[in-house]
């Protein structure tokens, strides 16, 4: 039986208290609320924090709120009170999309929001739809709060910018009107990582792209994002052809790792496949038809 190495246990009672712990124990410990994540590494002794910080009693970490004209997403919110919220899905229809098909439901109703950021995994869907809607995350210290697109959050394969005394508090999603989105997943069975999965956000002005996201999973984008193909469709009426050649721009730039989901051609070509019908749908959605 793999059972991970000693630590000690702290309960925080609010994110100030939480920043004072982690500031206690110096890079040592470690967040937990849902701990899909943190637990199976744990485990495999991947990862051996000295202490572990629960933080599921910090109310101020929950909960959904539309502010500002943002839509603001507790860290601690759970996967299942995302995929829920109707409001969510009438703004964001990518990220009920993304929920769906995230894990099974003792993953959902227990996993959290910012665990699945924080984690970085290249495999990870919902950074993917985050970063396509071009989301902020907001970074709470000791003494400093951090206002970071999620685009530059992400610095390497299981690596963020918050450091050894910092947490993620939610995160930020401007509401802009004109445009939906939608997202796409590839696995081999269902709640398995992904083969690929791509998330895409559009805004139009009658058939023009004014502005657009595109978020990849599992594909070896950097940053989860595909810059060339939104440079690429930004200014550019819908087509079916527009849409299909962003497709092809994504694939070229991805640099999908080979493993048992298959080899790196197989890969682009789903990649070039994902993004094309996520934006098809996406401008289907927002009521241009393709």
């Amino acid at each position: 039986m793999q059972v991970p190495a000693q630590f000690e246990y702290e309960r925080a009672t609010s994110i100030a208290h939480a920043v004072q712990l982690l500031g206690k124990y110096n890079g040592a410990g470690r967040l937990i609320a849902g701990g899909h994540s943190l637990i199976p590494m744990m485990k495999l002794r991947l990862a051996r924090p000295e202490v572990l910080i629960d933080i599921n009693e910090v109310a101020e970490l929950g909960g959904i709120s539309r502010v500002d004209g943002e839509l603001r997403v507790g860290a601690l919110v759970r996967h299942t009170e995302l995929l829920d919220d109707d409001e969510v899905a009438q703004l964001f229809p990518i990220l009920r999309d993304a929920e769906k098909v995230i894990a099974d439901p003792i993953v959902r109703n227990r996993g959290t929001v910012g665990g699945s950021v924080c984690q970085a995994d290249p495999s990870e869907d919902l950074s993917a739809a985050f970063s396509a809607l071009r989301a902020y995350a907001v970074v709470q210290g000791a003494e400093t709060q951090r206002i970071v697109p999620l685009r530059d959050f992400f610095v390497g394969p299981y690596e963020t910018v918050v450091g050894p005394g910092e947490l993620l508090v939610e995160l930020r999603v401007p509401v802009r009107t004109g445009g939906s989105s939608a997202f796409l997943k590839v696995s081999r069975r269902a709640g398995d990582w992904a083969v690929g999965a791509v998330g895409a956000a559009v805004w139009l002005d009658g058939d023009v792209i004014t502005e657009v996201g595109i978020g990849l999973s599992a594909l070896g984008a950097r940053n989860f994002v595909a810059v060339e193909a939104e440079d690429f469709l930004r200014g550019r009426s819908v087509s079916a052809d527009v849409l299909g050649e962003a497709g092809r721009i994504a694939a070229e730039h991805c640099d999908p790792p080979v493993d048992q989901r298959g080899p790196a051609d197989y890969k682009r070509h789903l990649a070039a496949t994902l993004v094309t019908r996520a934006l098809q749908l996406a401008c289907r959605r927002a009521g241009r038809e393709v």
